[in-house]
């Protein structure tokens, strides 16, 4: 897959239970491998694996473009060793709200507690419908982006969210 991604990003609310709501969930362990210009991702999703670079957005992070291609989960571990700084280990689970599915990842490890979920649109003033379980958005915020976990993870910031994302 490669295009323009565009997606909105949103706290979870801890007082919610949204997994009923999912149809599936996926074991996630990924890391980025350092690059100027652009971030590579490398990730093993069940027994699944896909290299994913993305560039950098000129709009406030709601878009950029996106290349992924699935791998050999050989070749992903080969390529795992390369990455800097760790992993992000998390759960995703696909949430279908209205026309859309919301991908919720809770984070484990050093980023344990931190639930975030993305939503995919076609246009970035496509309209959308929020399930209750979504909070503040925080697309655009660095502090949520995954690679940004790895060196800053949230187990050092997590006082700095209010309450009912904790």
């Amino acid at each position: 897959m490669s295009g323009m991604e565009i997606e909105r990003k949103f706290l979870v609310k801890s007082a919610i239970d949204f997994h009923p709501r999912a149809t599936h969930r996926y074991l996630i362990k990924q890391g980025y491998i350092p690059a100027d210009g652009a971030t590579v991702r490398i990730r093993l999703r069940d027994d699944e694996a896909f290299l994913t670079i993305k560039s950098r957005s000129i709009d406030g992070g709601l878009s950029r473009y996106e290349f992924e291609q699935q791998i050999p989960v050989a070749d992903a571990l080969q390529l795992l060793e390369l990455c800097r700084g760790g992993f992000i280990e998390k759960e995703r689970w696909l949430v279908p709200v209205g026309n859309h599915v919301f991908e919720v990842d809770e984070f484990h490890g050093r980023n344990e507690g931190l639930r975030v979920a993305e939503v995919e649109l076609g246009a970035a003033d496509e309209p959308f419908e929020k399930p209750d379980f979504i909070g503040e958005e925080v697309t655009g915020d660095p502090r949520f982006r995954n690679s940004h976990l790895i060196s800053h993870p949230f187990c050092f910031w997590t006082e700095s969210l209010p309450e009912a994302y904790r």
